[in-house]
């Protein structure tokens, strides 16, 4: 192993050292000549040498006195020379300290992910001011309680929190006053001496100064020494609370960086997880955000839209947005569900609805567009469809299908209403003396009148048989407590649009049509096979009101006697005969209907 290399005061102090050994060896030379110079001298007394004896013996006493003169000084320049050394070491160790915390400052400031880097600063904090353990703390905003950030001891290791025996008083004090605080013993000092965790935890070397942000103080660093006492001084304090100021000002950077981080996540998670595409774009019309929902709804990927003019990464829809885009940007104009259809080269057509309005800063001033996209494609489909359904089934029945139409069951539950039946006479010699073409004409004309008058009603048409309207009031599917009477009414108004209709169609047209009424309980539900299905009615109150149709004379409405005695207060009959119709063996009583009463309130 190579030795260190001497310093130039060390070398310097070696010199003296080697020219006190040779002053030493001169004296006890020059002694020793002196005294063989003075016995000479007393031998020759009177003599002719006596005079330069006498010379010699007086030179060698004054060179005597010279050379013990430069080894009482010499000391004194070695004294001074260590004392140089001493405040060389200490500038020394003071420039390795600055160039040390002017390094982790460096360091420090270079990133805002400060866990990897608080350790290595308290590392160098340890190793610079020979501390045992450090400890960085911060205080919670919301419970004002201070909280262990970074713990470490000397062999750069993190220190388990089962460890953390340090004097929290100090520690409390200093984030209470803002004042540094050390000692050289705080075994021996008066000021926490008698404290229960200095004695109990053997604390001696203590150092601690706080975390400041613009005058607040934020946490605190605190360093110790449990085996040392006279560790720290004025120096490290200073030097620990520049790092201190630094560290406080790095560290609430991070928080708002964190939280800036934190709050970018989460509406990164709810652009992600909302289901309308979203996409922001500058006052230049580049693209600045781009969701998941935007990617599927239009079979763009985000990456090659971001940073890019909507017009580019959006051909097919730039020409349509540029109008939208520009009158939201220079009159501040929302658009709330403006929809636009579009064939798209990944989906082919597509129906859109879009939200624009401006985006604004904290000053109000627009920086760019916002726009909401919603996929209205298989809803329009679906609309379609259902529209279209609904002109094959009654549409209440189309409104309560469930969306999963595996959930539809056979069966169906009891329920009192009433039914309707029409039929329209002279059908069959229409028939033969016209064309199918014209037959088919006539018998949607007054089926229209028919449905026309039973949704006046609050009725249901049921089916179409041939020339045979089937219709039904208060079925599960629409429910109508005067079912009766709304039945009634039906009926009367289809007798009136019959003659309103008959005014304007040759007579070889003017038909007539037999109704028949009837109430009563029946079973309402989907009748036929798991693989087809329908909506309809079962029970003898069906086939009697079939029945009173069939009895019923042109432009008849003959009702049951069930149907009656609900409507009577609000009807004008004629008692008939009772009648037998087909299937039943007693005879039935009917009414024929033959006007309304008014209204009254």
């Amino acid at each position: 192993m190579s030795e260190r290399p001497q310093t130039t005061i060390e070398i310097v102090q070696n010199e003296i050292t080697a020219l006190c050994d040779g002053l030493r060896r001169l004296s006890d030379v020059l002694t020793r000549q002196r005294a063989a110079l003075q016995q000479l001298y007393t031998s020759q007394a009177g003599g002719k040498l006596a005079k330069p004896l006498q010379d010699l013996l007086a030179l060698a006493s004054s060179a005597t006195n010279v050379v013990q003169q430069l080894e009482n000084r010499l000391p004194l320049f070695n004294q001074e020379l260590a004392r140089v050394q001493d405040d060389l070491t200490a500038r020394t160790k003071e420039h390795e300290q600055l160039s040390a915390l002017y390094e982790v400052t460096q360091l420090i400031n270079s990133t805002l992910d400060l866990e990897e880097v608080l350790k290595r600063v308290m590392d160098t904090i340890i190793e610079l001011t020979g501390a045992e353990r450090g400890f960085l703390m911060l205080i919670d905003e919301e419970t004002g309680e201070l909280e262990f950030k970074v713990a470490r001891e000397m062999d750069r290791k993190t220190i388990d929190d089962s460890s953390f025996q340090i004097s929290r008083t100090i520690v409390r004090q200093v984030a209470s006053d803002g004042v540094p605080i050390v000692t050289t013993n705080a075994q021996a000092d008066p000021r926490f001496r008698a404290q229960e965790s200095v004695v109990s935890y053997s604390l001696r070397s203590i150092l601690c100064v706080p975390l400041r942000v613009k005058d607040k103080i934020t946490g605190v660093v605190y360093a110790d020494n449990r085996i040392k006492h006279g560790l720290f001084g004025d120096r490290d304090r200073d030097l620990l609370a520049a790092f201190a100021n630094q560290a406080a000002v790095a560290i609430e950077n991070a928080r708002l960086f964190e939280s800036v981080v934190n709050a970018k996540k989460l509406m990164d998670n709810i652009f992600a997880s909302i289901t309308s595409g979203v996409i922001t774009t500058d006052d230049l019309d580049k693209i600045t955000l781009f969701n998941r929902a935007a990617e599927r709804i239009l079979g763009v990927p985000a990456h090659t839209c971001l940073n890019v003019p909507y017009s580019s990464a959006l051909p097919v829809l730039g020409e349509s947005l540029q109008p939208l885009v520009d009158e939201v940007k220079k009159r501040e104009k929302q658009y709330i569900r403006y929809e636009l259809e579009s064939e798209l080269p990944t989906r082919g057509h597509v129906s859109l609805s879009m939200n624009l309005s401006p985006l604004k800063n904290a000053q109000d001033e627009t920086l760019g567009v916002a726009i909401v996209v919603d996929d209205l494609t298989e809803k329009k489909r679906y609309e379609r469809e259902r529209t279209m359904i609904k002109r094959y089934l009654p549409p209440e029945l189309v409104e309560n299908l469930p969306e999963n139409l595996e959930e539809l069951q056979l069966g169906g539950s009891r329920r009192v209403l009433t039914v309707f039946f029409s039929d329209i006479r002279g059908f069959t010699t229409y028939s033969e003396t016209h064309d199918p073409e014209q037959v088919v004409e006539m018998v949607n004309q007054y089926c229209a009148l028919v449905h026309a008058a039973i949704r006046a009603h609050n009725g249901i048409v049921d089916k179409y048989e041939g020339d045979a309207v089937m219709a039904h009031f208060n079925s599960p599917l629409l429910e109508e407590p005067q079912h009766a009477l709304q039945a009634v009414r039906a009926a009367w108004a289809v007798k009136q649009a019959v003659e309103t209709y008959h005014e304007r169609v040759p007579p070889e047209s003017r038909l007539q049509l037999g109704i028949g009424i009837n109430t009563g309980e029946v079973v309402a539900g989907n009748i036929g096979a798991e693989d087809h299905m329908e909506y309809t009615l079962i029970g003898d109150v069906v086939n009697l009101s079939k029945r009173l149709q069939e009895n019923a004379k042109p432009g008849q409405i003959l009702l049951s006697q069930n149907t009656y005695k609900l409507v009577k207060d609000y009807v004008l009959v004629n008692e008939l005969e009772p009648i037998r119709v087909k299937g039943r063996a007693a005879a039935e009583q009917v009414y024929e209907l033959i006007g309304l009463l008014p209204i009254t309130q």
